[in-house]
């Protein structure tokens, strides 16, 4: 294939990875920022396994970036009263199905381009937590 292929590979597994170490790590400042760090030391190590220098430094640009966007995502989600194991596993899911995902040529590369889109567009269009039957009672 060549070395685009590798590279994009690369990506998309430290993507999968950074979503699945930040859906393990749960909610909190000290726990995103060690899946920050967890994902990013994983995603290089999936680049040294696939390739060279790019793929290492893609790998570790892929597992910080899907740890930043699965932790704005997931804490928000946890804010609107989703449970902790439900949200780890459904993430946790994502996020291998993205690593999946990635061995498609040029799905990696999409990949990175979407999941900051998607991100942000869900954190900028969250409610507020759902009132339920006290608004009615008023």
């Amino acid at each position: 294939m060549g070395a685009w292929y590798t590279i994009g590979l690369a990506l998309g597994l430290g993507l999968g990875l950074g979503v699945l170490a930040a859906a393990l790590a749960g909610p909190g400042v000290l726990r995103v920022g060690a899946a920050l760090a967890a994902a990013a030391a994983a995603g290089a190590l999936a680049g040294i396994l696939v390739g060279e220098l790019a793929d290492t430094l893609a790998g570790a640009a892929g597992g910080a970036l899907g740890a930043i966007c699965a932790a704005a995502v997931l804490s928000g989600a946890r804010r609107r009263g989703g449970t902790r194991g439900g949200l780890a596993f459904l993430a946790g899911l994502g996020g291998l199905l993205l690593a999946l995902a990635a061995l498609v040529p040029l799905a990696g590369y999409l990949e990175a381009l979407l999941l900051p889109l998607v991100a942000s567009r869900l954190r900028a269009r969250q409610a507020a937590r759902y009132a339920g039957l006290r608004t009615l009672a008023r």
